[in-house]
């Protein structure tokens, strides 16, 4: 098997390796819910449903109530997006560590557990690969 063919087959190991290990990882710890800093409703409205016995009155639509001649109200979603943005040191100073494993391979790995985590959460990701300049911005999406 040529060098390349071989090299790549390790490093899909690897990758594999590494994404069933953040799977259960990001699983225990991002398992919480957010909470925002910012004050105010931090809601998305969702859709509208006939009133029910101890629905706030306060969301009442009165457009569709007067429209349809029966109470509704707006129900809304919380908006828990979070953005992540990553910044990964892509320097040689990454070569440093072991045979078994060199400080890029543990850097991988912690951004993978992260990267993973906030598509289990549907939040927006992102990457910044800096060494003594940056070198590639991924924007979040």
């Amino acid at each position: 098997m040529p060098s390349s063919s071989r090299n790549a087959t390790d490093l899909l190991r690897k990758v594999r390796k590494i994404e069933i290990k953040t799977k259960a990882l990001s699983h225990q710890i991002f398992a919480g819910e957010y909470h925002s800093a910012f004050k105010g409703r931090g809601m998305a409205f969702s859709e509208v449903r006939e009133y029910q016995w101890g629905d706030d009155v306060r969301n009442m639509d009165w457009n569709v109530t007067a429209r349809l001649r029966s109470p509704y109200v707006k129900v809304f979603e919380e908006e828990r997006e979070l953005t992540v943005v990553l910044l990964i040191d892509v320097s040689r100073s990454g070569l440093f560590g072991t045979t078994v494993r060199t400080k890029r391979d543990l850097i991988a790995e912690i951004a993978a557990v992260l990267a993973f985590s906030a598509s289990l959460n549907n939040d927006k990701g992102g990457a910044l690969f800096f060494s003594d300049r940056v070198e590639k911005f991924i924007p979040p999406q």
